[in-house]
């Protein structure tokens, strides 16, 4: 069976990209085709040789690197793919890759992190981030709209749809009016040893944008006076790092090993924005830490409130002191070895089994169909 992979873009090594390997370990002799390929930070696992880039890949350094202010132009590159020699296409997709054009004959799996975001749930929050003037948003409106009508008429190509979360299921059949299995991402819990005891710091592991809320958690541990760790970098460092009390620390990016030390030592993980599943919490769990969560998306599914974790309702001051006072009282009720077991649940192996069973399900429904 000749299989394809498809990946939106492969520029760094975070959650989908994950996945995308996944599937290369279930598929070692597949290809890959992605619209934008960084050798530099994704070559040890992907390796050049097994990649196919988009005719992005043709233009000027300085035009790539703002690639996102070309969003029109996605389902041409996307589109440009010839992938009617295979029998199987895998496609990882958050925004694009979902639209690949595929034979009568190919199978096409979508494992879907989410419909894309800024074009339909996220797209007013998204002009509002912009800063644009009234004729830029004006353009970059009517872009979202054929964005949008691009987005739904592709999702109709696909023969199964896969969602990483039963929330990001509930989108797929929203906007694009498709039933999907749910099969929630790999996570490599061996990679973590669950610690009973820790250090006296609370953690939080994330790109730094707006979206993630981080400044909540910031006016959170500048009250209580707690010391508060954030590894990771993004755009809002530098006014996170403004507003920061002299207890909040900012380390950049660090190492995995160094990732996996300060989440096996910490008190508990923080995690305040809204994920469609959210692999750090997982990963804490794994280190037998609970997770304090805004209760919405795909951290519903994953932590147990009182058990695994703390629930706050609200993303305000209030609601998150709450919940933070909760786990705080009831920390020495919480058992490292039961948070590590509920973090095995999502592991590697537990995914790859049940997307080999959508594949064979998948290809016996197919030549039934022929």
């Amino acid at each position: 069976m000749k299989v394809a992979i498809v990946a939106d873009f492969l520029l760094k090594l975070g959650g989908a990209e994950r996945v995308v390997q996944s599937f290369l370990e279930m598929y070692p002799d597949a290809d890959i085709y992605t619209i934008l390929y960084d050798e530099a930070k994704v070559g040890s696992v992907f390796p050049k040789e097994k990649v196919t880039e988009s005719k992005l890949a043709a233009w000027p350094k300085f035009l790539r690197k703002r690639y996102k202010y070309f969003f029109p132009l996605m389902p041409g590159f996307i589109e440009g793919f010839d992938l009617s020699d295979y029998d199987l296409v895998i496609s990882s997709s958050s925004a694009y890759s979902h639209g690949v054009i595929t034979s009568l004959g190919t199978q096409h799996i979508v494992y879907c992190h989410s419909p894309m975001r800024y074009a339909w749930d996220y797209a007013h929050k998204y002009l509002e981030e912009q800063n644009l003037n009234f004729l830029n948003r004006g353009i970059v409106k009517y872009f979202l709209k054929q964005i949008r009508e691009w987005d739904f008429l592709a999702s109709k190509r696909p023969d199964v749809y896969i969602g990483n979360s039963k929330h990001v299921k509930k989108r797929i059949e929203k906007y694009y009016r498709r039933d999907a299995e749910v099969v929630y991402p790999p996570v490599n819990v061996s990679r973590f040893k669950p610690q009973k005891y820790h250090g006296d710091y609370f953690l939080i592991v994330s790109t730094l944008t707006p979206y993630k809320k981080i400044d909540q958690a910031i006016q959170l541990f500048n009250k209580v006076n707690r010391k508060l760790v954030i590894i990771g970098d993004g755009p809002a460092r530098s006014s996170l790092e403004a507003i920061a009390g002299p207890n909040i620390d900012f380390l950049g990016f660090v190492s995995d090993s160094e990732v996996t030390e300060y989440m096996q030592n910490c008190q508990a993980f923080v995690f305040p924005g809204e994920e469609d599943f959210g692999i750090t919490p997982v990963e804490a769990m794994a280190c037998g830490k609970p997770v304090l969560a805004y209760r919405k998306g795909g951290l519903t599914e994953s932590v147990i409130e009182g058990e695994t974790g703390e629930f706050f309702d609200e993303q305000d001051l209030d609601s998150m002191e709450d919940a933070l006072g909760r786990l705080i009282l009831n920390y020495k009720f919480y058992d490292h070895k039961s948070i590590r077991k509920r973090a095995e649940e999502f592991s590697e192996e537990r995914f790859k089994k049940e997307i080999e069973k959508i594949v064979e399900k998948t290809s016996q429904r197919h030549l039934k169909d022929v």
